[in-house]
């Protein structure tokens, strides 16, 4: 693939990726990616990736599903021993290509989803419960409140 410098681009359902489907809330979607196989002008052989999918994750404030949409685009340099890596260019990231010279592109389009997911995924629409903020519905906040400082008793003790 690298030497006659393939390229290949389709959609694949988010289903098919079974590690990936196990962090997400829902599996229904597809994801749309290019793949592009070649070598540099440093004779670096590499494989350029991007993939763009809505995947649906749980919120972790509101535990809530919410839609994130992912875009990757990496490049992978292939290779063969893992001291090779010290030979890549900074823009790639090291792909350990097998004995064999294959790789199977459905996990490596999952591997580069899996690194794009957050850590902590968070809707950045969602906002905190009001039970959870103390807040009454309609309440404004007007940042005049003063909060009594909970350590003012030890201070009383401390005379």
């Amino acid at each position: 693939m690298v030497s006659a410098r393939r390229s290949f681009e389709g959609m694949l359902p988010i289903a098919a990726m079974t590690r990936l489907c196990e962090t997400l809330a829902n599996t229904d979607g597809t994801v749309r990616f290019e793949l592009d196989f070649g070598h540099d002008s440093l004779g670096t052989d590499y494989l350029d990736v991007h993939a763009e999918a809505s995947l649906t994750l749980i919120c972790q404030r509101t535990l809530e599903p919410f839609a994130w949409p992912v875009v990757v685009h990496t490049r992978l340099g292939l290779i063969r021993l893992e001291r090779d890596e010290a030979g890549l260019p900074p823009d790639c990231e090291p792909l350990l290509v097998a004995e064999h010279g294959r790789l199977n592109p459905v996990e490596v389009i999952e591997d580069e989803l899996l690194l794009a997911l957050p850590l902590v995924p968070v809707n950045p629409d969602s906002s905190l419960p009001d039970e959870v903020t103390g807040h009454e519905p309609g309440q404004a906040s007007t940042g005049e409140e003063h909060n009594e400082n909970p350590f003012a008793v030890l201070r009383e003790l401390k005379k």
